[in-house]
């Protein structure tokens, strides 16, 4: 298990690991959800998988919302493959820049579940009900996910060929 949590890389922590930390401890705090794991070791990978969605939704969701209302704005993904060739620590901003999404999207999910637990016990929702709803919630995340990480390699192996051609 160290040799397990010495290769996660800065990255992992905080765009995964950390975020699934704080989900579970204040969701257990404002819901009536226990999502704090008794066994360390399982809750390591629980936390990582529970970052990983946050993560995601900020990725699928925020971000492009906040790119749609111009809240932010984009470098055209060529021009930032080429300025990282340049300027090493666009890849340290850009990761902390995922993290800031990720935390933005960890407060959203925290108010989102709040919402679903004062719900639930209005709709009477049962447990079964909401492992159907999180099943699919993840596979959606996930297809979504997958969608656009292959168009970010599409588009790398686009301008490796351009820069071959060159």
């Amino acid at each position: 298990m160290k040799t397990v949590i010495e290769k996660l890389s800065s990255y992992n922590i905080f765009n995964y690991l950390l975020p699934g930390v704080l989900f579970a401890g204040l969701g257990e705090q404002i819901t009536s959800f226990s999502l704090v794991h008794k066994d360390w070791i399982i809750g390591v990978f629980i936390y990582y998988m529970a970052g990983l969605v946050i993560s995601r939704i900020g990725s699928l969701i925020l971000e492009p919302l906040l790119k749609k209302i111009k809240f932010v704005r984009f470098a055209d993904y060529k021009d930032y493959l080429e300025a990282v060739e340049v300027d090493s620590k666009i890849e340290v901003l850009s990761e902390q820049n995922n993290m800031y999404r990720t935390l933005s999207s960890l407060v959203i999910v925290l108010v989102f579940l709040k919402i679903f637990d004062e719900l639930k016990h209005l709709w009477s929702i049962s447990d079964d009900e909401i492992v159907l709803i999180i099943l699919a919630g993840l596979l959606l995340i996930f297809l979504f996910s997958y969608r656009k990480q292959t168009q970010y390699v599409a588009k790398r192996v686009r301008n490796a060929k351009i820069k071959e051609q060159e």
